[in-house]
């Protein structure tokens, strides 16, 4: 911790004129923000985890203190109950800019989900990371390990008080062992008012597979960066996803799915939509090192532009190093097309009726892929409802 903050010390605040936040901009510094030393009291229940028929079990992490951890399947500690370092050093590298050496210097607790080899998590593990106290960041820290043959399920939600102005910078851990099979889904539904900035990385070992979904709704600035490493031979990722931004939310997704095993395979699947001033950023790098023959890698993201202040940024990328492979992607980004809301109206929809069926359908491919089952209606039911709010109230071109 102590060189985690001579780093955190020599890096400068994000501007947003660095490549790595490029069109975006921090709304908090640290200066002004203060860890928590007493956690705030639990939030309600979000509508996410209340339309789960089952799950089993739970834990729950509120201002970065772990108050609650139990699982039937799933053998969960808090880090200060282990005797062994929880690391995962490697992950993220502390220098990977300040907001991670933050993390590293200041995270003092966390949860730990194990999976026992050959054992099955039928019903998802709920995990519940709430940030409550205004004028403060918190660090919250989940490590998933699945061992070999093992399968695991596991929800994160995402939340923060209403009008809390506050930082939430969690690290979330997945280690796969060989054979093992991940469906992880996170939902971010943080307050319009707070920053949720999450470093999220999954390393795959040889036949592992990963479907990791994301669902991004809330805070003013909410950012993925995920990394995917497929280490190991036959390894194979899923990462899909959607995001609606309202308002003058900025919802930022930076992913390099990294293959280095022989013969892996990865598919990146997202979409979302903007309205108001709201603006969404997608950068994708699919790496494919030297010795990676005979990968197989695509990502797609597509992106509506809903009203005239809205933005979109698409920035796929590819890395190729081998040349036994087959890669692609694509990418577009702009209003509802006109063809289609053409053809519903010829057929005596109005143009309102006809933009809300194009809505469902757009976002419907995503919500069919995710990882975790029971949450597509909710999910649907809530993109909709924002969708017809803006329309109402004209917000929408």
């Amino acid at each position: 911790m102590e060189a985690a903050y001579q780093v955190f010390t020599s890096l400068e605040e994000p501007t947003g004129a660095e490549e790595d936040w490029r069109y975006v901009e921090l709304d908090h510094t640290f200066s002004e923000l203060q860890p928590v030393a007493v956690p705030g009291t639990e939030l309600e229940p979000g509508r996410f985890v209340a339309s789960l028929p089952e799950r089993s079990g739970r834990v729950l992490i509120v201002d970065g203190h772990v108050l609650e951890h139990d699982s039937a399947v799933a053998g969960v500690q808090r880090f200060s109950d282990l005797d062994d370092d929880p690391g995962f050093t490697g992950m993220v590298p502390t220098d990977h800019n300040k907001l991670a050496a933050a993390h590293a210097a200041f995270s003092t607790e966390g949860a730990r989900v194990e999976v026992k080899p050959n054992a099955v998590m039928e019903a998802p593990l709920v995990v519940e990371i709430q940030a409550t106290t205004a004028g403060t960041v918190s660090f919250p820290h989940l490590q998933v390990v699945v061992g070999e043959n093992a399968e695991a399920s596991v929800l994160v939600d995402y939340r923060s008080a209403d009008g809390a102005r506050l930082l939430l910078v969690p690290r979330v851990d997945l280690e796969l062992g060989n054979g093992g099979r991940l469906r992880f889904l996170s939902v971010q539904g943080l307050d319009h008012a707070a920053t949720n900035v999450v470093h999220q990385r999954a390393v795959l070992s040889r036949d592992s597979t990963s479907r990791i979904g994301e669902i991004g709704l809330g805070a003013k600035l909410g950012r993925l960066d995920l990394g995917v490493s497929l280490v190991g031979d036959g390894s194979s990722s899923e990462v899909v996803g959607l995001y609606f931004g309202e308002g003058d939310q900025t919802l930022d997704y930076r992913m390099v799915i990294d293959h280095q095993g022989r013969s892996t395979t990865s598919d990146v699947f997202l979409k979302g939509a903007v309205e108001d001033d709201a603006q969404s950023v997608f950068t994708g790098l699919l790496r494919i090192e030297k010795d990676a023959a005979r990968t197989s890698t695509f990502e797609t993201n597509r992106n509506l532009v809903l009203s005239e202040n809205a933005k979109a940024h698409s920035v796929p990328n590819l890395e190729i190093l081998c040349n036994d492979v087959i890669c692609g992607h694509a990418s577009s980004v702009g209003p509802l097309e006109s063809d289609h809301l053409y053809y519903l109206m010829s057929r005596g929809l109005n143009r309102e009726r006809a933009e809300r069926l194009l809505i469902r359908g757009f976002f419907q491919q995503v919500i069919d892929r995710l990882p975790i089952e029971g949450l597509g209606e909710v999910v649907s039911d809530e993109v909709f409802r924002r969708f017809v709010a803006a329309q109402e109230e004209g917000r929408v071109a």
